[in-house]
């Protein structure tokens, strides 16, 4: 070997540690693991948007993902398509992925684009104004840890000033959170000579936990049985509650009222509560957790059911609002009856939400209003409750031309 072809041998033999082999193999392997994290990502999110077309409404197990922030299904392939994207080796393939998972998913993400096209027709003189609201236990202050914030004047006064021709309220009762058995929590109360005083010239109708006020004429009412859509084992009512049965077979107060000449049907709905202890981990000290979710599961399908057989079989125009505890990404609302239409376009919010309203993030929107295709709905609105809920109040004004 000649001395200038050893001295480049010896520098060839040179580790320089910018060109050592050690340092492109770490980023070769950190770049493979980011791609098979981003392919995990985007191709895991669409068999959940995929899983969730199939098992939501289907199957209580499935309630956990039921309870996404509905904006999430809209959210989460739009912040995976810049991962897709760097995503090099297979980045056609993922961001078709994340593509289609958005498409797939863009129906349960509560945005209300109908709302931009749609322009509510004016009102006539004789529009007659509704209002529907979960009154959180009615007149009992929960969220402020037993320290009594508003008073039975504030909430009285909150319910004139919106000052409707018809209300539909819920939770026409109080809680005893401490109490072990969850059936005996919720019990009765009379506020009838309240009632009275507050709305003089109303009709009050009430049937378990709903109460429906007018002052219009009322043709007559009737509560709506859920009892025979329940699986067997569910069927008998819990010994707490046999001396107010109601509060366990009827989800749903129908009243007839007579509207611009016109008998419509208003459907004071109040669906049971969804699977928030499974997503909790949370369990009773006489059930678990499963146990709990699969009676919310039968007993609020039983009270869609209910409603639909009913509105089956009614000729008359009908109003079906009020806390339906179903998100737009649970396929629940599939169950609503055919003759009715979401009326969700004459809001004006592009995402409404109701609830919870509080200290905690308004991401749910689970109190809708539908009607038939007769109604005319010329103005809806979600309104703050004054710290008396943890709820908005709808509310809407109608006629039936």
């Amino acid at each position: 070997m000649t001395e200038a072809a050893a001295r480049t041998t010896a520098i060839m033999d040179e580790k320089d540690p910018e060109l050592s082999p050690e340092q492109p193999s770490a980023r070769s392997r950190r770049a493979r693991w980011g791609v098979r994290l981003a392919a995990v990502a985007c191709v895991g999110w669409l068999v959940v948007v995929v899983l969730h077309h199939l098992l939501s409404a289907r199957t209580y197990v499935w309630g956990p993902v039921d309870l996404l922030p509905p904006i999430a299904w809209a959210a989460v392939p739009v912040l995976l398509l810049p991962v897709a994207w760097l995503a090099r080796p297979m980045r056609g393939r993922l961001v078709g992925a994340a593509l289609l998972a958005l498409v797939l998913g863009l129906g349960y993400s509560g945005i209300n684009f109908a709302t931009v096209f749609h322009t509510p027709p004016p009102a006539p003189a004789d529009a007659v104004k509704v209002v529907t609201w979960n009154t959180e236990y009615w007149d009992q202050d929960r969220r402020n840890g037993g320290e009594q914030r508003t008073t039975t004047g504030q909430f009285y006064d909150f319910l004139r000033e919106m000052d409707a021709d018809v209300y539909m309220l819920h939770e026409y009762a109080n809680v005893d959170d401490s109490l072990v058995d969850i059936f005996a929590q919720a019990y009765e109360i009379d506020q009838t000579a309240q009632l009275k005083a507050a709305f003089p010239g109303y009709t009050i109708v009430r049937e378990g936990r709903n109460v429906t006020l007018t002052r219009l004429p009322v043709v007559g009412h009737a509560w709506l049985d859920s009892q025979p859509y329940l699986p067997d084992d569910l069927k008998p009512v819990p010994p707490a509650l046999v001396d107010r049965p109601l509060f366990y077979t009827s989800q749903a107060l129908r009243t007839d009222i007579r509207v611009n000449g016109q008998v419509v049907s208003f459907y004071n709905s109040h669906v049971f509560q969804p699977p928030v202890r499974m997503l909790l981990l949370r369990s009773d000290d006489d059930r678990n957790m499963f146990e709990i979710d699969r009676f919310n599961f039968e007993i609020r399908q039983a009270s869609y059911q209910a409603i639909a057989a009913d509105l089956d079989k009614n000729p008359n125009r009908a109003v079906m609002a009020g806390d339906l505890n179903t998100s737009p990404s649970m396929n629940l609302l599939d169950m609503v009856s055919d003759r009715l239409v979401d009326q969700s376009r004459a809001l004006s919010s592009l995402y409404p939400v109701t609830w919870p309203v509080g200290d905690k993030p308004r991401m749910w929107r689970i109190d809708w209003l539908f009607t038939t295709p007769d109604i005319k709905v010329h103005s809806y609105d979600l309104t703050l409750p004054k710290g008396l809920s943890d709820h908005k109040a709808q509310q809407f004004v109608i006629s039936a031309p």
